[in-house]
């Protein structure tokens, strides 16, 4: 089934090979353009999300099935709904052979509305594809807060953390050094978005449990 023709703004890869493709859920058009020149386009496709999604926790599941962001997702995740009683959908049931993807990582900015946004996504797995979450699909990538240039050697040096930053600025004593605040993913170099974010061998992804989901939407 060609998706590509059906859901708006997705961007998909060369292989078809479901072992290795990985969909990257990002934030906004931004975002999937800095993504879509990042990325490795033998094996990751972009899908962006326009703005905040539903609360599934809270919703029904009529309300949450009618919902244009939450259907595009599910048709290009593609392995269908997990549902619980009777609801009229026109989605398929869950069938994890249908699953197109090794992974699915959400990427959100490192900001307030980026973590609300990653939260809600998580609300829909949780709600609507349980397994995905115990068979260890679902990924979070960590973007880098700061971008540390080290002026005197001419090295660039990227902290996730408050901490990180301290430890890097400690071992650049006495260099000429200049810091950058990540602005969102949106202002990254294609560059700098395939080493931190989409390159497989520096990126840091964050594996969603299914108990951390639950503790995520309580909190919620």
């Amino acid at each position: 089934m060609d998706v590509t023709n059906r859901v708006e703004k997705f961007v998909s890869c060369r292989s078809r090979d479901p072992l290795r493709r990985e969909l990257y859920i990002v934030e906004g058009d931004s975002a999937l353009t800095s993504c879509k020149l990042g990325r490795d386009a033998e094996f990751q496709a972009i899908i962006p999300v326009r703005g905040k999604t539903l609360n599934c926790v809270k919703a029904s599941y009529e309300r949450i099935l009618k919902n244009e962001i939450i259907q595009d997702l599910l048709r290009v995740i593609g392995c269908g709904v997990e549902i619980h009683g009777k609801v009229k959908t026109d989605m398929p049931t869950f069938d994890m052979e249908n699953l197109r993807w090794s992974k699915i990582i959400i990427c959100t900015d490192a900001d307030e509305d980026g973590f609300q946004i990653r939260t809600l996504l998580l609300t829909l797995f949780y709600r609507l594809l349980p397994t995905l979450l115990k068979e260890n699909k679902v990924f979070i990538a960590e973007s880098p807060l700061f971008e540390i240039t080290d002026q005197t050697k001419k090295t660039t040096h990227f902290a996730y953390t408050e901490k990180e930053k301290e430890e890097l600025l400690q071992k650049l004593d006495g260099h000429k050094i200049k810091i950058m605040r990540s602005k969102g993913l949106g202002e990254n170099e294609p560059d700098m978005m395939w080493e931190t974010t989409m390159n497989p061998e520096t990126r840091r992804l964050i594996k969603v449990t299914p108990a951390g989901v639950e503790e995520t939407a309580e909190m919620f």
